[in-house]
């Protein structure tokens, strides 16, 4: 393995390697002196939020594309390599091995001295983004699309000033990471806000609570910035239906943005195909589209063509993500539908239910879970009890980044499916009694543990086979983007 991805990975290890990245407690740490010379031809979007940051950076960086603009993004996290985290160009492929190690030995020597002047604390979400920042500048690429890590205002990415912005997008507030931003909503949305700079426009997506929303625009009030807010009335999107698009379901949807109030924008699109399904995801493509918009007000060249290219051609790892028909069988799970999506807090647990209702609202549906261990597993448990009918629910584990200590445990887990039914009053099988062939067909929730995702995917097939009979069914791969990413790996071994 080449240096740059040994240093990476040492880094995470080392700085406890959360997937979030960990927030700078230092916004002008001395290892963004590698690149703070290097911004002043930068033009960026800056994305904060809770859920739907990577989304909609992935929409607006292949719109973008579409029309020919060479591109520089940087999200994360990364489901197979880190390498995705840095996409150049026009290809959006992840940056190369090559390219990532000449970069490293170009800045080790500073990287070196920073970690000295920061006494070695500095964590692998800082090293990383002085090097994301230090490709694009040498890349000289068009304009870049910056997710931030964890909150905003203090976050690693923070550091550019109101001329290298073109615009700010906030996507939503929820209460991930709550503890580390402040303890409610309202610090969560304070610390997001941090990323408004004066006079440029923000973006917001939403929908938000009432004062949450009052939060983000008295800040874009007080730095003078334009609001264009993805949930305004003059903003209409539907789901018309879905449709199978090589091999995979895709949503109809329509587009219809007319906005007026600070600077006027239009754009009607009809019958897009999203790949990425979902409410929370046609909000998170017209929230990109308005992006989009609001650079074309400023001078950029993007056709109402190519926010609908870049629009369908957003694909994402671990995102209502259906596998293929081949990548069933090398799990040996031949002819199952199977769908993956890292969905790992209460709301996301919601979109996730009403994605699978509104794909398979006939299916019978069979989850396979693995969480980290700092989750509302109660809160997760809820959306799905509650939401659709279940036959069956296999907890298990996956190794979680930052040590044992992290991953949920399976047991942990079916106590907090158990206590969720309960005060559901809904009737499930438990403690072993799923292994009783005669109770199988009684009609209550299976909850039970196994070692493996792999021996809970089998044991996922097994019950729906029984149960189901003929009737269509799914099994959902959900609670970490861990899990998905480990059934992903063992796609390609």
């Amino acid at each position: 393995m080449l240096a740059l991805i040994q240093m990476m990975d040492s880094i995470w290890v080392g700085c406890g390697g959360s997937w979030t990245g960990l927030v700078t407690h230092n916004p002008n740490s001395s290892v963004l002196s590698v690149i703070s010379a290097k911004l002043d031809y930068l033009q960026a979007v800056h994305i904060a939020g809770t859920k739907g940051k990577g989304s909609t950076a992935a929409y607006l960086s292949n719109i973008l594309r579409a029309e020919g603009y060479s591109v520089g993004c940087y999200t994360s996290p990364h489901m197979m390599s880190i390498r995705e985290r840095i996409s150049l160009g026009q290809s959006g492929n992840p940056v190369s091995t090559k390219t990532l190690n000449k970069l490293f030995h170009m800045i080790k020597p500073k990287l070196d001295e920073a970690i000295q002047l920061e006494n070695g604390s500095l964590t692998h979400f800082e090293v990383l983004t002085a090097t994301a920042f230090t490709l694009m500048a040498e890349e000289k690429v068009d304009i870049a699309v910056i997710e931030a890590g964890l909150g905003g205002a203090r976050d690693a990415t923070n550091i550019l000033c109101s001329s290298e912005l073109a615009a700010s997008v906030i996507t939503t507030i929820g209460e991930e990471h709550l503890a580390a931003l402040g303890g409610s909503l309202e610090s969560i949305a304070v610390a997001k806000s941090g990323i408004i700079k004066y006079g440029r426009p923000v973006v917001l997506g939403g929908p938000f609570l009432s004062h949450v929303d009052r939060i983000l625009r008295d800040k874009a009030s007080v730095m003078c910035s334009p609001v264009v807010s993805a949930s305004d009335a003059g903003i209409r999107t539907s789901i018309k239906g879905l449709i199978i698009l090589d091999g995979r379901p895709c949503q109809l949807s329509d587009i219809m943005i007319q906005v007026e109030r600070d600077f006027p924008l239009s754009i009607e699109l009809s019958d897009v195909k999203l790949r990425m399904l979902g409410r929370h995801q046609l909000q998170n493509a017209s929230s990109a589209a308005c992006v989009a918009l609001c650079l074309r007000d400023q001078g950029c060249q993007i056709s109402d063509r190519s926010i609908r290219a870049g629009l369908e051609n957003t694909f994402l790892l671990g995102r209502s993500q259906f596998l293929a028909s081949r990548e069933a069988e090398v799990l040996g799970l031949p002819g199952v539908t199977i769908l993956l999506d890292g969905a790992h807090t209460k709301d996301s647990a919601k979109a996730l239910v009403d994605t699978v209702r509104m794909a398979f609202p006939d299916a019978r549906v069979a989850l396979v879970v693995a969480m980290a261990s700092d989750k509302d597993h109660l809160a997760f448990a809820r959306e799905f009890l509650s939401g659709f009918q279940l036959e069956a629910v296999f907890l298990t584990e996956a190794d979680i980044a930052g040590g044992k200590s992290r991953t949920a445990s399976a047991s942990l887990l079916i106590d907090c499916w158990i206590q969720a039914s309960e005060e559901l009053g809904i009737n499930t099988l438990h403690d072993g009694t799923e292994k009783n062939p005669e109770l199988l067909e009684e009609n209550k929730i299976i909850l039970a543990t196994e070692k493996s995702p792999e021996v809970a995917m089998r044991a996922a097939n097994e019950t729906l086979r029984r149960r189901a009979g003929n009737r269509s069914s799914v099994i959902v791969v959900t609670g970490s983007l861990h899990i998905v990413s480990l059934l992903l790996a063992s796609l390609h071994r």
